[in-house]
């Protein structure tokens, strides 16, 4: 009788056994820490405008071990990392976050088509788009937030509160409330909407004012979105549902 043994089981499992024990070995507080202190280093130059320095350091975070291991752990501990892409894939265990953080890169990165899906809005009859990127797709643009959020921090507008780091809709309120509750203050409160921001964002505006790696930044807007198995181009607007909002 003719016995085979699979070696190549063995080694794939030596392999998922090293990759996890090598994550469950990472050191958070130091990666947290590495990252925070090139961040640092952008907000510092943006403030300066010393846009040619800023290109170089976000280029340094964006390829740094410690930020891809960071933009892994962002998008695996999110609540959305339960829904997957179009390729199924999901990035439960050790050795596959460990894996996959080794394989982040920007060399010949191609984003894949975003999983299209529909949710109702609150109090309409109108359902809201969401396009779920893949776990690889979402962690790249967690990657890139990593090092556009100094940038954004530093420029944008004080009396600003939505989609900003460490600030919440409490924080809103309370800054509503300051300026309103003199008695000389305005009686007046105005509220508007922009109907379709995200979906009618121009592309080539983005590009232009964006300050990231714009053949990435191309690939994150150009992917296109999958609905009931037909792909569908995007040719304007941002996607809602990925790690990064732009």
């Amino acid at each position: 009788m003719n016995v085979r043994h699979s070696t190549t089981s063995i080694g794939e499992k030596r392999t998922d056994l090293n990759l996890a024990r090598q994550w469950s070995n990472i050191d958070w507080k130091e990666v947290r820490k590495t990252v925070n202190r090139l961040q640092t280093r952008i907000a510092k130059a943006t403030r300066e405008e010393k846009w040619n320095l800023v290109k170089r350091l976000q280029y340094l975070l964006t390829h740094s071990y410690s930020a891809k291991l960071l933009a892994v752990r962002i998008v695996t501990q999110n609540r959305g990392a339960r829904t997957p892409g179009i390729d199924g894939e999901h990035w439960k265990i050790h050795s596959d976050k460990m894996r996959a953080a080794l394989r982040l890169t920007s060399k010949q990165y191609r984003a894949q088509p975003l999983n299209r899906i529909y949710i109702p809005k609150p109090g309409k009859d109108t359902k809201r788009p969401l396009s779920i990127p893949t776990m690889y797709d979402r962690a790249m643009q967690a990657l890139y937030a990593l090092a556009l959020q100094p940038v954004a921090e530093t420029c944008a507008d004080k009396r600003s509160f939505g989609f900003r780091l460490s600030r919440c809709a409490q924080d809103a309120a309370q800054y509503a409330f300051i300026c309103l509750y003199r008695p000389t203050s305005s009686p007046w409160i105005l509220e508007g909407d922009i109907r379709g921001c995200f979906d009618n964002i121009s592309h080539e505006w983005l590009k232009a004012n964006i300050p990231m790696e714009t053949s990435v930044l191309k690939q994150f807007l150009k992917a296109g979105f999958v609905f009931e198995q037909k792909l569908y181009p995007t040719d304007k607007g941002t996607p809602q549902g990925g790690s990064l909002q732009y």
